[in-house]
């Protein structure tokens, strides 16, 4: 078993990840489900170790065995590309494949609607947040909203990424894209950031907002007419509103609130969620749009009321998660059971059970 024909078969059999770990037999993730790449085999800790020590040069094994954790991209021309979370555990080498695919996947075929790509695109200034749990498409939605201005929109931008590692790569066409890695690039997102305020951005994608720096630096570039572009691991928007606020300490939080509420434009809160009418996955994804009374009750610290005025802004593009996830059910696209895992408000959850 050689690590290439793992990877080959992972993507014939269209999986997003694949495991390798010991005493476990190497499992892909298809259509969100796992599955064994071979029935009945399990890896010894030298078998992973050989498997994943295979796509590492020197210099990555040295960092690992000193880190005891890399993340890092991979490639095998022709193919795909794959970002590769290599770690330790009970002892033993470890990995996790991302399959990235070399074709950006076009805006359309991600579910992503017309009026949603281009309030993205419209936006003059301020902070754009795709959120979800691992494995929700996050980068894959940011992906096809950078590939459409870069490829077939009209108006040349300079856009900024910093990344760990880089997936999606965009070659510059329409746009000016430079793309930065963490460690190979520049040290850290707070530093990277920081950095690319001096470099006459239009559009910065931060891979993730992981850290009160960070999140403060996004800030200050939104408010100086920047579109920051970047994801968190929350379930909704006003969840995501929260974990901003709540990540700096209770004398700021005034201050941050009424700087989020000036900042913030778009919120789309996206789950993936396993087709029932065709192979493959789809997202649900919750819109939020910050208009005068979402502003308003984010400085007003009355993140609470959020969802009632999405629930009321359908007129506008906006919608809750939950209303999503049911309309897939009522399209047949997906089974109640799916639904019922992800949904949040009771009474909503009570009448799909009836």
């Amino acid at each position: 078993m050689e690590i290439t024909e793992i990877l080959y078969e992972a993507v014939r059999r269209q999986a997003s990840d694949i495991i390798i770990s010991a005493w476990a037999p190497v499992t892909l993730h298809v259509a969100g489900a796992l599955e064994p790449y071979e029935a009945g085999t399990k890896l010894t800790p030298a078998d992973t170790e050989r498997l994943i020590y295979s796509i590492l040069n020197p210099d990555r094994r040295k960092d690992f065995e000193i880190e005891r954790e890399l993340d890092m991209a991979f490639h095998i021309p022709e193919l795909s590309r794959f970002r590769v979370s290599v770690y330790r555990q009970k002892g033993t080498i470890a990995a996790v494949f991302r399959v990235v695919p070399f074709e950006v996947p076009h805006y359309s075929t991600i579910g992503m609607a017309d009026r949603l790509l281009m309030q993205m695109v419209n936006t003059p200034g301020g902070m754009i947040l795709v959120t979800g749990p691992t494995g929700a498409g996050k980068s894959t939605t940011i992906a096809s909203y950078l590939n459409f201005l870069n490829t077939e929109h009209d108006v040349p931008k300079h856009i900024i990424t910093i990344e760990d590692p880089i997936e999606f790569v965009l070659p510059s066409q329409v746009c000016v894209v430079d793309q930065r890695e963490l460690g190979a690039d520049t040290k850290s997102y707070a530093r990277g950031l920081r950095s690319a305020l001096r470099q006459m951005p239009h559009i910065i994608f931060v891979g993730e907002m992981r850290d009160r720096e960070t999140i403060e630096i996004a800030l200050t570039a939104a408010e100086t007419g920047n579109v920051v572009v970047s994801t968190m691991a929350t379930a909704s928007a006003s969840k995501t509103v929260n974990r901003i606020i709540d990540v700096f300490p209770v004398e700021h939080q005034s201050e941050i609130r009424t700087r989020l509420a000036l900042s913030l434009r778009t919120v789309i809160s996206q789950v993936l969620v396993r087709r029932i009418d065709q192979g493959g996955r789809i997202a649900a994804r919750e819109i939020m749009y910050v208009n005068n009374a979402i502003s308003n009750l984010i400085r007003e610290g009355k993140i609470h009321q959020v969802n009632n005025v999405i629930a009321g802004s359908a007129a506008e593009g906006m919608v809750l998660l939950d209303d999503s996830l049911l309309e897939l059910h009522r399209e047949g696209v997906v089974d109640a059971a799916s639904v019922l895992v992800r949904i949040q408000d009771p009474e909503k959850m009570r009448k799909l059970v009836r």
